[in-house]
């Protein structure tokens, strides 16, 4: 299961990937193409060419997960295709997988308390 914390690093490959890929494959895909560890823990975030389906890849520690979307009307929101990835917070992940445009959504930056002194 993958457990949507606030820790929680995802990684969207911005290249469309071929839909018919397995768990396998998509694995070899986060190791050769992404150049990272499938087994960390991240989420890995693939997208189709049409924009309207979604697949989550994620080791939860003892399996990798399979997670796979399609939306029967519109869209999931993505940015424009080029080479590289796109770090997601949890939060972002969670509008992407509601269909709503996440990239239109700014964190708020994390200030630190004044000292009284």
């Amino acid at each position: 299961m993958i457990a949507l914390r606030a820790d929680l690093k995802v990684v969207m490959a911005v290249q469309p990937v071929d839909f018919r890929k397995s768990v396998h494959t998509l694995s070899a895909v986060v190791s050769e193409a992404l150049q990272a560890n499938p087994y960390c823990g991240d989420v890995f975030v693939f997208r189709s060419k049409r924009m309207d389906r979604v697949k989550l890849l994620a080791w939860d520690g003892s399996g990798m997960v399979l997670v796979t979307k399609w939306l029967e009307q519109g869209r999931f929101s993505w940015p424009p295709i080029r080479d590289g990835v796109v770090h997601l917070s949890a939060t972002q992940l969670a509008m992407l997988l509601d269909a709503l445009d996440w990239m239109r959504v700014s964190p708020k930056p994390v200030r630190q308390p004044a000292l009284v002194g």
